[in-house]
């Protein structure tokens, strides 16, 4: 059982809200046809129940409003518009994606995928889906955590006839097993058609609440239309006629020369308008709930057309069913402020990471480019014989702020949270990134690993590349190669990290770029000045003090690796990439605080 109660956006400037108090319910076993012309606030009552907007009221999922279920992708399935997801990941591996983000295993996607009819497309990419397998992999995206009740936002925009009606079928299936299905539409035929309930909107308001029948019976009733010059002298015919005959028919004038004749037939209507005399240009009869016209012919300029049904919810007595908020000893409880809040973070965000990570081409062109450059530069380095061996084996320029495979870091780093603003399949709200310790650390995780396999990859086929076309004696191995290889790793893992903060903190993968950057360009020569001054004192004592302090429970060996590991720090560009680091996280902190407590 789903219960909207009360739910209210909080308006805009001077405009009304676009959801006043809606209340209704939606039952299991059935479907839900939440009605309304575009701009009638139905996408907006979605993310109200949904917690993505700001407003009042509250919605019960089985009597569990969404901030109290543990995981909501098992309680509740969700498809507002397109799946959002980057163009060239494959159908299969966006789906085994959000397996990981929704916790469940990877078969689920198999089941899936044959449920809805994508088998043979899993390595299809989303770019290039038409509409109705986009709108099946929605579908599938929204049924992975087996929830109970699904909302979906227009799912019949733009499909064809037998992709609707399969469409509608899957929902109805969905619906005899005991779940609960809501979804939107602007079209009350599809209304009447489709769902078993019907909620009409209009003007952010609710309307009536009916059952498909009534909702057929009462708003959808069929009609006979008709286009005369003569609109009133007609009227008054058929009228006249009908309460001769004590028929129940009802004349409606609509714009121009058009009648709505409701409780009569074209043969009637043709008779009146043949005996009076009254020329008819159109004769036909409508059922708005199959969008079916006849004409008949024989009548005087009549004509073969079709025109929509009149718009019900401008017609129709108002019926509205009214659901009270669960209240405690007596006393009715009040409605609480509903909060835009981010979707949970993954339930395996490592494992989200990695699928993210590796599904999309980017990463491999990365990495296959930052080795290319860097051999090209290697050589052209080594061919000279005046660069340092460490820069040689780096590929690093003096020319150059950094050398490829750090720049390389943090572009994968940056495409790590940028992909999620731009394609967030985390949330059903664009724009939104869940901002998790569990997500951070994943993401940051998997970028030192790759950073780390990038380092090590550079500098060996680098090495590889040099002794073959400069021999082996030429590259001899350095003595402090221990402290080069840690300053080497302790870069690109860095840059990795600072890309991973800055796009974050930004939400786009040029600032975390620019972050990247800003350490040689803009830290390190501040440093540098700094660091060099007369009045700076040195740490190089610091492992004996420590020595001296702990006295013999001193581990053998320590003092090399924490001499090794002062060095390191203590350069100036290790110094600019550990400040730049500790205030691309505070910043990543603090914005994360003040959106919780804005919304």
């Amino acid at each position: 059982m789903l219960q909207a109660i009360g739910l209210t956006s909080t308006p805009r400037s001077d405009r009304p809200p676009a959801v006043d108090d809606l209340t209704f319910e939606a039952r299991p076993g059935a479907v839900t046809a939440l009605l309304g012309p575009s701009g009638s606030g139905k996408t907006t009552a979605l993310r109200l129940m949904l917690e993505l907007e700001p407003g009042r009221g509250i919605t019960y999922f089985r009597g569990r409003p969404l901030h109290r279920i543990a995981h909501p992708p098992r309680e509740v399935g969700v498809l507002l518009g397109d799946v959002p997801g980057h163009p060239s990941r494959t159908l299969g591996g966006q789906l085994r994606m959000l397996c990981a983000a929704t916790g469940v295993p990877v078969s689920r996607a198999e089941e899936l995928l044959r449920s809805v009819g994508l088998v043979g497309l899993e390595r299809r990419p989303l770019g290039t889906l038409p509409i109705g397998a986009d709108r099946r992999l929605g579908l599938a995206s929204a049924l992975l955590g087996s929830p109970h009740t699904l909302l979906l936002d227009e799912p019949g925009a733009g499909l064809s006839a037998s992709e609707s009606a399969w469409l509608y079928g899957f929902l109805r299936a969905h619906a005899a097993e005991g779940g609960t299905v809501l979804y939107t539409t602007a079209d009350p035929k599809d209304a009447a058609r489709n769902a078993d309930r019907v909620v009409t909107l209009d003007g952010g308001r609710l309307v009536a609440a009916q059952e498909a029948a009534e909702f057929a019976r009462t708003r959808l009733r069929p009609r006979v239309t008709v286009r005369t010059p003569h609109a009133a002298r007609l009227a008054a015919a058929v009228t006249q006629e009908a309460r001769a005959a004590r028929r129940p028919v009802e004349v409606v004038a609509e714009d121009g020369n058009r009648l709505s004749v409701y409780g009569s037939d074209c043969a009637s209507v043709g008779d009146t308008a043949f005996r009076h005399g009254v020329p008819v240009h159109r004769l036909a009869e409508e059922t708005g709930d199959t969008g079916t016209a006849r004409s008949v012919q024989g009548i005087e300029g009549s004509g073969t057309s079709r025109e929509p049904a009149a718009e019900p919810w401008a017609t129709a007595s108002t019926s509205r069913e009214i659901a009270s908020p669960p209240a405690r000893h007596g006393v009715p409880a009040e409605r609480p402020t509903a909060r835009r809040r981010p979707m949970r973070s993954p339930l395996r965000p490592l494992r989200y990471e990695v699928r993210r990570l590796l599904g999309v081409p980017s990463t491999s062109l990365v990495v296959a480019g930052v080795v290319l450059v860097s051999v090209t530069l290697a050589l052209l380095l080594g061919r000279g014989g005046r660069a340092a061996l460490p820069a040689v084996l780096a590929g690093w320029p003096a020319i150059s702020p950094l050398p490829p495979a750090a720049l390389g870091a943090g572009l994968l780093g940056a495409f790590s949270f940028a992909e999620e603003y731009r394609y967030p399949a985390l949330t059903t709200g664009r724009g939104t990134v869940p901002r998790r310790p569990g997500l951070l650390l994943a993401k940051l995780a998997v970028a030192a690993v790759v950073a780390l396999g990038l380092g090590t990859l550079v500098v060996a086929v680098d090495l590889g590349a040099l002794r073959l076309f400069y021999g082996a004696e030429l590259i001899p191995v350095p003595g402090k190669w221990p402290i080069l290889c840690a300053n080497w790793l302790g870069l690109v893992v860095g840059c990795a990290w600072a890309g991973v903060l800055g796009a974050g903190v930004f939400r786009a993968a040029a600032a975390g770029v620019a972050a990247v950057l800003a350490v040689p360009v803009a830290f390190v020569p501040l440093l540098q000045t700094v660091l060099t001054g007369p009045s700076m004192r040195s740490a190089a004592g610091l492992p004996a003090r420590l020595r001296e302090f702990a006295g013999p429970h001193w581990p053998p060996g320590v003092d090399r690796w924490l001499t090794g590991g002062l060095r390191v720090l203590g350069q100036p560009a290790g110094v600019a990439l550990s400040l730049t680091l500790t205030g691309l996280f505070c910043a990543y902190l603090f914005t994360g605080l003040r959106r919780r407590a804005r919304w």
